[in-house]
């Protein structure tokens, strides 16, 4: 079932970067996700405006449970709505959703690299994208897009690290997994299968 999921995702991904979406909003389907929800997969993503998942894996109302924060920066609250997902709705795939030119991590390597404190709760955010940034450096080559790369595959680990959704991932109810939206051409990348 999880990769029945994953490929329904990225056949959604296919037909929204063809401009061939099918997705179903009429009355008739609010009305019908009203009464339970029923999500095939879980979106961990980042909050930035251009990364609408709905849309990006052309799903409609109550499809997809949808968590998202600057930069995939996982907390207690995060954390517990993902378990929440997997304990309560049974949703087999979990994503953790980057995309190109990502402002948190940009704005998390400016901070790094000034060695400045950011403004108010922002610090918090780069402070836990820091661990990205410095893998990234390490790693060579355009520090931004690896620090995209880097934070998908931190994220992933975490979960994978976690004691409710490894027990889901070990029985095989759950696959976790970690991909990229590239903004321009739309299309979704897989980074960690």
């Amino acid at each position: 079932m999880p990769n029945a999921a994953l490929r329904r995702l990225l056949q959604g991904n296919a037909r929204f970067v063809a401009e061939n979406s099918e997705s179903d909003e009429t009355t008739q389907r609010r009305i019908a996700a009203a009464r339970a929800q029923t999500p095939f997969a879980t979106i961990f993503g980042c909050v930035d405006s251009r990364v609408s998942p709905e849309l990006i894996f052309d799903q409609g109302i109550g499809d997809l449970f949808v968590i998202r924060t600057a930069g995939q920066v996982l907390d207690r609250a995060v954390l517990g709505s993902l378990e929440f997902g997997v304990a309560e709705l049974n949703i087999p795939l979990l994503m953790v959703l980057g995309h190109t030119g990502c402002g948190a991590m940009k704005a998390a390597i400016q901070a790094l690299d000034q060695h400045g404190e950011a403004p108010a709760e922002i610090e918090y955010l780069v402070e836990a994208l820091a661990p990205a940034v410095e893998q990234a450096r390490r790693l060579g080559g355009d520090l931004w897009s690896q620090t995209v790369r880097a934070q998908i595959g931190l994220a992933v680990d975490q979960l994978h690290r976690t004691p409710l959704l490894a027990n889901a991932v070990a029985t095989g109810s759950l696959k976790i997994v970690g991909a990229c939206y590239d903004l321009e051409t739309g299309q979704v990348q897989m980074i960690v299968p």
